[in-house]
């Protein structure tokens, strides 16, 4: 359409000027901008084209493909989940529903264990191990299995880190021994290869076997690679609970002696006992980075944890493989030993049967196989008067019956503490979880609820409940502050120019609703979502578009 202006001159003549006007392909209309810096919100419109924010302002006199009335809600950038675990569910269903429904549109990958590099070996036990999603591990590296499941097709963005662990396991498999010389200059070779292909840095999981066996000075060499290419540590600390103060102090060590950036998945204080070490924990991060170190940290905002049945046990248990464990848990000698473990105040390994408090704060949350899930959402407690045995003897029975760690929550952290962690300017959020919905084979799990309310919970609860933290402050910790602490280009920020990662809510009506009991229920009031210029949500439902790309880290080439 054109306008028509008429113009007179000082000589009385008219003259007439036709001007088209601007057309774009999307015009989000009379929101409320919160650009994702952490300041107060502004009335602004914004025009995407292609997958760009091609103008941000007032956009009355221009024309659009797609209008979208945003008046009463906030447009802001794309959320960003820094510990996502949708590596395999989003083989099985790429349009992470559970997600995008709370606005997120970048998953982050790597928590110790990463998609690639593999080995021989290490594919055939990928491809022989899994469970209840079935895929063909037809590639090598993290790159190529992020290009194929971008070419298989997902809603949202996704990256990695490559994993300390996946390194260990690819050089020097399972042993709990040091790499030799020899062997960390393969490692280091291969850190190198990764963030070449576009990783993000370094992930590491020291509580779990193998990734337990490494020292401090193999993961110091590993991130000094990935700081030569402006990578990142990212590290589910060697102790969260009776020995935090040291697993504080040793990614404070890493970060310093490699240079490096580095991030503490999930921040807490694991164990009753343990709750009151939050503060000092507050206090010697914000000491190292006023000493000009870069730590942040995520978490999710729940008060139990999840993972692995096998973390009531000691890792050495692990030496040599899970393989190993599912012999040695069949052995009475074994068993009388580790019935002993399970109940000690361990401080030489990460004891989360004693730091949650007993097996009526054990819940069950994933088997492998049909007969057991009848013990779904049920504590260990509840499943070991069903089966007549003690909690020790059912948890290490399980374990063998199932062939596989089991899939449980620990109620091990206070809301207390959650309420100190939120508002922490350095603190960012993740999941911790897949990418679901309440539909196919994902209806034979027990998720934990932060699979579908981590995010929505952030301001739902915590900044309109409970006023911990404000909304244009959670904005930026869910979007900006990870974009900038991964040295993401192009988003995080509502800017022109970026890539149009976009959405739209009232912030007053963002809530979860997953609970333990019930925990796959989509979070409400996400209203409009975009992920590279594309709508992926509509009106709260998906519209089964799948624009994801692979977002590289700073040392791609």
């Amino acid at each position: 359409m054109k306008s028509v202006l008429l113009l007179l001159t000082a000589s009385g003549i008219l003259f007439f000027s036709c001007k088209e006007k601007p057309t774009y392909d999307t015009i989000i209309h009379n929101g409320m901008i919160y650009d994702g810096n952490g300041g107060e919100p502004y009335a602004a419109d914004i025009a995407i084209n292609a997958d760009t924010i091609a103008f941000m302002g007032d956009l009355k006199n221009a024309n659009a493909k797609n209008n979208i009335d945003a008046k009463g809600m906030a447009v802001a950038p794309g959320f960003i989940n820094m510990l996502a675990q949708g590596t395999e569910s989003l083989i099985e269903d790429g349009r992470a529903q559970n997600e995008i429904r709370q606005g997120v549109t970048l998953e982050v990958f790597g928590e110790g264990w990463s998609m690639g590099p593999l080995n021989a070996k290490m594919k055939s036990e990928m491809q022989s191990d899994q469970s209840l999603i079935k895929y063909k591990v037809n590639w090598n590296t993290l790159k190529e299995y992020l290009d194929s499941l971008v070419q298989h097709g997902v809603s949202c963005n996704v990256a990695s880190f490559v994993g300390a662990t996946t390194i260990r396991m690819y050089v020097v498999g399972e042993d709990n021994r040091a790499p030799t010389p020899a062997e960390l200059d393969s490692m280091r070779l291969l850190v190198r290869q990764a963030m070449e292909d576009g990783a993000l840095g370094v992930g590491s999981s020291l509580i779990y076997p193998p990734a337990f066996f490494a020292k401090t000075d193999e993961l110091i060499a590993l991130c000094k690679e990935a700081s030569k290419y402006g990578g990142s540590y990212i590290s589910h600390m060697r102790s969260e609970g009776n020995k935090l103060y040291e697993g504080v102090e040793e990614l404070i060590t890493i970060a310093k002696e490699a240079n490096i950036h580095a991030e503490i998945y999930h921040l807490k204080a694991a164990g009753k006992e343990n709750w009151n070490k939050m503060d000092s924990v507050i206090r010697r991060v914000e000491r190292a980075r006023k000493e000009g170190l870069d730590i942040t940290a995520n978490m999710y905002t729940y008060t139990a944890g999840a993972t692995g049945l096998t973390a009531s046990f000691p890792p050495t248990l692990q030496d040599g493989g899970f393989g190993k464990l599912w012999k040695r848990l069949q052995d009475p000698v074994i068993r009388a030993q580790m019935k002993k473990a399970m109940n000690s105040n361990a401080t030489d390994w990460e004891n989360y049967y004693h730091g949650c408090g007993g097996p009526d704060k054990i819940l069950m949350l994933g088997f492998r196989i049909d007969s057991l899930r009848k013990y779904l959402g049920k504590t260990l407690l509840e499943v070991a008067t069903m089966r007549g045995k003690s909690p020790e003897e059912t948890a290490m029975d399980l374990i063998v019956q199932d062939s596989s760690r089991i899939d449980v929550a620990y109620f091990v952290m206070t809301e207390d503490n959650l309420k100190k962690e939120v508002p922490l300017p350095w603190v960012s959020f993740g999941s911790d979880e897949g990418t679901y919905a309440p539909e196919g084979v994902f209806l034979k799990i027990h998720p934990h609820p932060r699979a579908y309310g981590t995010f929505a919970r952030v301001i739902g609860k915590y900044a309109n409940e409970d006023k911990v933290i404000t909304i244009p402050a959670a904005i930026h910790q869910l979007a900006k502050l990870p974009a900038d602490n991964l040295k993401i280009k192009k988003r995080g920020e509502l800017k022109t120019g970026n890539y149009a990662d976009i959405v739209i809510f009232d912030p007053a009506k963002l809530k979860d609703h997953a609970t333990y009991d019930n925990p796959q229920q989509y979070a409400t009031g996400m209203q409009h979502v975009f992920v590279n210029g594309i709508q992926v949500l509509k009106d709260g439902e998906h519209t089964n578009a799948k624009p994801g790309r692979v977002v590289d880290g700073p040392g791609k080439k």
